[in-house]
């Protein structure tokens, strides 16, 4: 039996480097950057005004108030070459339109008063007024996203904005969830006596697809070795994480570690000293990992938090592993004496605006319905005491 940081180690240092692949930029939001994305022009790529009015040059209106002819009108739009401003005149310009050579300031509107074919220049205006410079946000070749960022619909924006369509991504894991027992039964499915209607599927999928990962494919396998051996070859076959509940403890139907093993996979780790969720199963077939996750459904949402996120993170290169932060204990709560305990609480602020951290009841491996109230996952580190006292530190994750 290995501690959790030790467990999650061996995790990370047993997934395969990631793949990459290249995506038009509209089919490649949520996935993570594998390159940097570099721009492809400056920004903006021309001086432009920033405002509708009327673009000068500032020596013209350095008397300002004064009238000027406008000579032209310049919108935006594309344009066959830039635009040219002659000496002591004005050209009409509205947002984002094409600075004329020569000009170097934009005269508000409301600053103005047109008459005809002339404007009038109501007060002086310091050179460079509402122009937006060539390349005052990027130049061409700056980096626009690091490698190890998810693209976000922002990120997105702004990778467009860099005149960039294509950006090379890591590939997104294909995984697998089988549902091992012969007394769960599928969501919907009549229960007959001795069943129980199955939670740790759709957890693991609302989860998931939570999370933005939509390959995923579930199943339902009995108790009987060759079941499990078959269904887990068909899952190593075509995924890239396979996610097993129950079949991992010491009952004679708990087969996935001698089915695992059965079918090539190398042991990493089995059994972790945290409660719940202890007899976690890790091992590796080819590229694909396995994470045996214990049958009950806190166990399943423990393991799945504190590894397979993780896992998941890694597997397409994000840089940033998901945050753990500190919150103090509103309650004294009970501690293990050898292992982490894992308990579901509602996380709030103090008067202070700290985060505190409220306990909740129907913490079994078994119970899930506190999780209607419950924010957060809290590791309690193991204690001789046996208690951990309120006002202590601990550590806690987003649910």
């Amino acid at each position: 039996m290995i501690d959790t940081d030790l467990a999650l180690q061996k995790i990370l240092d047993a997934l395969p480097s990631p793949d990459s692949t290249e995506l038009d930029l509209d089919a490649a939001l949520g996935h993570v950057l594998a390159g940097p994305a570099i721009a492809a022009l400056d920004l903006p790529p021309f001086d432009q005004s920033a405002v509708d009015g009327y673009a000068v040059r500032h020596a013209d209106i350095a008397d300002a108030p004064l009238a000027l002819p406008v000579v032209q009108t310049i919108a935006a739009a594309a344009r066959d070459a830039a635009p040219v401003l002659a000496p002591g005149t004005a050209a009409r310009i509205f947002t984002g339109g094409w600075l004329p050579l020569h000009a170097d300031t934009s005269v508000r509107q409301e600053l103005t008063e047109r008459d005809g074919d002339r404007v009038r220049v109501l007060q002086a205006l310091p050179a460079g007024t509402d122009v937006r410079r060539q390349g005052e946000e990027l130049r061409l070749g700056d980096t626009i996203g690091r490698a190890g960022q998810r693209i976000t619909p922002g990120l997105l924006g702004a990778i467009a904005m860099g005149g960039v369509s294509r950006v090379r991504v890591h590939r997104r894991p294909r995984i697998a969830i089988l549902i091992t027992g012969d007394e769960v039964a599928p969501p919907g499915a009549p229960l007959r006596p001795g069943q129980i209607a199955d939670a740790n599927g759709p957890l693991l999928r609302a989860h998931l697809q939570h999370w933005g990962y939509h390959a995923v494919t579930l199943h339902y396998v009995g108790d009987r070795y060759e079941q499990v051996c078959d269904a887990l070859a068909q899952a190593f076959a075509s995924a890239d994480l396979v996610l097993t509940t129950g079949g991992v403890s010491v009952g004679d139907h708990d087969h996935v570690p001698a089915a695992a093993q059965a079918g090539g996979a190398q042991t990493v780790f089995w059994k972790v000293a945290q409660k719940p969720g202890m007899p976690l199963y890790v091992a590796r077939q080819g590229r694909a990992l396995l994470f045996g996750l214990p049958g009950n459904p806190a166990s399943v949402l423990v393991n799945l938090l504190v590894y397979v996120r993780p896992a998941l993170a890694r597997f397409e290169g994000l840089a940033d592993m998901p945050a753990w932060r500190h919150g103090r204990l509103s309650h004294d709560v009970r501690a293990e004496v050898s292992k982490t305990l894992w308990l579901r609480m509602r996380e709030t602020t103090d008067d202070q605006g700290q985060s505190l951290l409220l306990p909740l009841e129907r913490q079994a491996s078994h119970m899930l319905s506190n999780l209607a109230d419950a924010t957060v996952l809290v590791r309690v580190p193991a204690s001789a005491s046996g208690r951990c006292t309120a006002g202590t530190m601990v550590r806690w994750i987003t649910l």
